[in-house]
């Protein structure tokens, strides 16, 4: 068995002060957190598509938003649906519904000509 090979760049240089915060930047608009969006496992998930939306779109999702729209899967998926749009504020979210995860999302702005296929359900949250 070998030994783990270690990636150096993730290192610190020896002799070097090991680094005491995040090299990240600050995020842009704290209204949009898409880390703890992504990061919550016990309610609905959002796919990487669907993360893209948000963030191109510019919707915020905040937590009385995401809680709504959790509680419109709940809602849906103790009707036995399966792939479902939900209506939250202004904004329609495409999620399956076995998956609790968000397929993707349209605001009022992108809404006016779309259609949404292959969906058994609608809820209004």
């Amino acid at each position: 068995m070998s030994l783990p090979v270690h990636n150096v760049a993730l290192l610190t240089p020896i002799g070097a002060p090991a680094p005491t915060t995040s090299a990240r930047p600050a995020a842009a608009n704290p209204a949009v957190p898409f880390a703890d969006v992504l990061a919550k496992t016990d309610g609905v998930t959002f796919s990487g598509h669907a993360a893209q939306r948000l963030e191109r779109r510019g919707i915020a999702v905040d937590g009385p938003t995401l809680q709504r729209l959790d509680d419109g899967v709940r809602r849906a998926a103790g009707k036995g649906a399966r792939d479902a749009v939900v209506l939250v504020d202004q904004t329609a979210f495409v999620v399956s519904v076995t998956n609790r995860t968000v397929i993707t999302a349209v605001d009022q702005q992108h809404m006016k000509d779309h259609v949404f296929t292959n969906i058994d359900s609608a809820v209004i949250a």
